[in-house]
């Protein structure tokens, strides 16, 4: 099971009065790490200009007390980190996108996949851009700028850009005194607001908004943008449409337990999934185990509703990133083999429920049956949070192509013997809608029944710039 790819985390903050905003979006960045670790970048705007650093690696691997204090004090900030699904992982392609402007500087963190990248690209380049990117996020500065070589603000063209853009894109924009934030009109992927002691802040999570104090607002809407510098907060809902369709693997995955997305907790949307699994694929076991991390909660509700007790069946090295991250197969499974380690006093001559969030190729799943059989479990009987995957995402998870989806080529049953497991079983694609319930949202389950909650004819997911 190679995990999935999700490209990034983004984050900004406004402040009425001038401080070192770099170090707050420094720590903002590690509550969103887990959302991308190839890349990461901070821009820091002191009312006059725009000062940033980025770099390859993770956090602590770019930034010291040193950078962070070049960046000056400013009064707004913007941050990214990146896993890259479009575009490849050159310094090129670091984010924030920062470039000149007529009357100063912008720069933009995107989280997202814009699917009519390429057509815009051909027209914005025969018109004059020039572009010095493979990702398609850099089509979003290109068509700002040109919103405002027509007279617009900078607002008016954040939101004149839900006319141009499709596909799925929460952003954060900033000149040299304001910031903006703003959600493609279908909500795909997250995007929260917060209040501080002197100003705002913005976030991928809400966890980062509790992690750094900050007071939790709203999620923003669906084509909602919203302003905030010296005039105050300004909400432009002129082209909110609808309740988000939100990627459902935000909840399943991606995003952090201790989240609330779009009115539904993370942890509570994970154990009902568990807690479907063990209604729907029952299992004869001693004890149920979740892989970590974003197994626990479905192993926990699995424990819950079988009255079979959850034990911690791994311990997880905290100072290895996500195996999802790493570029290739090979880089993959080197990274669990350090990653995750049974104990195996909790486990050895157990019948095991071992419940995991998805299977996409099935490498590490089957390398996680085989850790476990040599720690001496009698039975492993596999339960997966999500349904199988059988088609592509093109709004910003990295669900390539059937070709490479396991559930495409075998059945249940198959897979079942291919990863070495004595059952399967996965979450019926009908139970979704539990995981979001009572939250204020649709979802969107495109990976794994084909219906998207938009049209994705024309939409492209593959590099399609290099």
């Amino acid at each position: 099971m190679v995990k999935l790819h999700e490209e990034c985390g983004v984050f900004g903050i406004y402040s009425e009065n001038p401080k070192y905003l770099a170090n707050t979006t420094y720590s903002a960045l590690f509550g969103l790490q887990h959302r991308g670790q190839e890349a990461c970048g901070i821009a820091v705007a002191d009312g006059k200009s725009i000062k940033f650093t980025r770099g390859l690696g993770l956090i602590s691997d770019v930034f010291n007390s040193d950078s962070l204090k070049n960046l000056g004090k400013g009064i707004a900030s913007i941050g990214h980190c990146r896993y890259s699904t479009t575009g490849s992982d050159s310094e090129a392609n670091i984010q924030p996108i920062v470039c000149s402007i007529d009357d100063g500087m912008l720069a933009v963190a995107h989280n997202g996949n814009i699917t009519n990248a390429y057509e815009l690209r051909k027209i914005l380049s025969k018109s004059g851009s020039i572009f010095y990117t493979t990702m398609d996020s850099e089509v979003i500065p290109h068509l700002l700028v040109r919103e405002l070589n027509m007279g617009f603000s900078i607002s008016e063209a954040a939101c004149r850009l839900m006319d141009f853009l499709k596909g799925s894109f929460s952003l954060v924009i900033m000149t040299h005194d304001t910031l903006i934030a703003c959600r493609d009109q279908t909500g795909f992927r997250p995007l929260c607001m917060g209040k501080t002691a002197d100003g705002y802040m913005f976030s991928s999570e809400s966890c980062v908004i509790d992690n750094l104090g900050g007071e939790f607002i709203k999620d923003i809407k669906p084509g909602e943008v919203v302003t905030v510098n010296k005039d105050g907060v300004k909400f432009d809902e002129s082209r909110v449409m609808r309740k988000p369709s939100i990627c459902i693997f935000e909840h399943i995955y991606f995003a952090r337990n201790d989240s609330v997305i779009d009115g539904v907790s993370v942890h509570e949307a994970r154990v009902n999934a568990g807690k479907r699994l063990a209604i729907t694929h029952p299992a004869d076991a001693d004890i149920v185990i979740g892989v970590p991390d974003s197994g626990i909660g479905a192993a926990i509700g699995f424990s819950k509703q079988s009255g079979i007790p959850y034990e911690m069946g791994f311990v997880k090295n905290k100072y290895v990133g996500r195996s999802f991250i790493e570029p290739t197969d090979t880089e993959r499974k080197s990274v669990l083999n350090v990653k995750l380690n049974p104990i195996v006093p909790v486990v050895k001559d157990k019948r095991v429920v071992l419940v995991d969030d998805s299977i996409v190729r099935g490498n590490t799943c089957k390398k996680i049956i085989t850790l476990l059989r040599n720690a001496g479990v009698k039975e492993i009987h596999m339960r997966i949070s999500s349904p199988p995957f059988l088609y592509p995402c093109y709004f910003g998870t990295d669900i390539d192509s059937q070709e490479n989806l396991l559930a495409c080529k075998y059945s249940i049953d198959e897979i079942c013997k291919l990863i070495g497991a004595d059952s399967l079983g996965y979450l019926n694609v009908e139970d979704l809608a539990e995981l979001v319930k009572g939250g204020n949202c649709d979802y969107c389950h495109g990976c794994f029944t084909g219906q998207y909650p938009v049209d994705v004819k024309d939409a492209s997911h593959k590099d399609i710039f290099e």
